[in-house]
């Protein structure tokens, strides 16, 4: 029985994944612009962009383009950037380390922060210490990323250095590490975390702030429920009461979310490696669509659909199994 549920999850998570690519493929395909006018030189001729767009294979009809871009994709081969002529496989290769480390880092924190915030907001609801916190968790779940980005730049760096603070609260606001030095061992190690307080903090604020109204909701609906209210009337400690059962009625739901959560350490930092100037993926698929780079953008959007399509089948299999009151039979 589960084999076969599992089989049945398995062929509509591969379906949806294809149909998913193949929308983007004809979405990118569609975009104005021409990717040949922005490799060739500003004297090129009109000759030369048609010879380059045949040797890109984009002079053919976009059914075969299509036809052989998903052939090689069944191969494993993603193609051939356009802009560097290296495989794609290379090029993501090279940007995933940094946007794994940057997005585990700040999940890691959304959830250390974001769950014991919302439940002490559980725990003093309707007081005005749960007030305060809804305001300033609302307001950081509801701003744009790149504007917290821009904020913290405005405050840590420039504004930093203009206050005249100590060096170690100028936070650098761009790159992975300080360029034309040389560092070695734990200086190397500072210079990193330095120059990744802000793209962390950034998106640990937005992801905290969401899972912390999660929590708090989560942890509201279980206060309400009688065993709750038996467990108080028989004197059992806060601790233990919210520790043991509060918190172990809401984990299935958080172990749910946070599998869904997972596919945003590589697709949801795109503006803020943006901003920070990160080399990670989301800065180069957004370098990619800037420059019409048909390969690197549907290499990407693979990557992506796959992440978030195998996340979700991941939650949708797990969750029966966190709380059998959940599971639902198959029809």
């Amino acid at each position: 029985m589960l084999t076969a549920l599992f089989a049945r999850r398995l062929a509509h998570a591969a379906l949806l994944f294809w149909l998913v690519v193949t929308l983007i493929f004809a979405l990118v395909r569609l975009a104005p612009g021409d990717p040949a006018a922005f490799l060739v030189p500003p004297t090129a001729t009109a000759a030369d962009a048609e010879r380059l767009t045949a040797e890109l294979g984009l002079d053919r009809p976009v059914v075969v383009q299509y036809a052989r871009w998903a052939g090689a994709v069944l191969r494993g081969d993603l193609g051939e950037s356009f802009a560097s002529r290296r495989p794609v496989l290379d090029v993501l290769r090279d940007a995933a380390p940094v946007s794994l480390w940057l997005g585990l880092t700040s999940l890691a924190l959304t959830f250390l922060v974001g769950v014991p915030v919302g439940m002490l907001q559980a725990a003093r609801r309707g007081r005005a210490l749960d007030r305060l916190l809804t305001v300033v968790t609302t307001t950081a779940y509801a701003a744009p990323t790149f504007w917290i980005a821009l904020a913290l730049v405005a405050v840590f760096t420039y504004g930093a250095a203009t206050l005249g603070l100590p060096a170690w609260l100028r936070l650098p606001a761009f790159g992975i590490r300080t360029p034309g030095v040389a560092l070695h061992g734990w200086a190397a190690l500072t210079d990193l975390a330095r120059h990744a307080a802000l793209p962390v903090f950034t998106l640990a604020a937005v992801g905290a702030a969401g899972i912390a109204r999660y929590a708090r909701t989560g942890a509201v609906d279980i206060l309400d429920q009688e065993f709750i209210r038996t467990a108080r009337a028989k004197g059992l400690r806060p601790a233990r009461l919210y520790g043991r059962h509060v918190l172990a009625n809401v984990m299935p739901a958080l172990v749910v979310l946070f599998a869904l959560s997972l596919p945003g350490i590589v697709a949801g930092s795109v503006f803020v490696e943006s901003v920070f100037a990160w080399p990670g993926l989301g800065r180069a698929t957004l370098t990619a669509i800037l420059a019409r780079d048909y390969p690197v953008v549907m290499g990407a959007s693979v990557f992506y659909a796959a992440a978030v399509i195998l996340a979700n089948l991941a939650a949708d299999l797990a969750l029966p199994l966190l709380d059998p009151r959940r599971a639902m039979p198959e029809r």
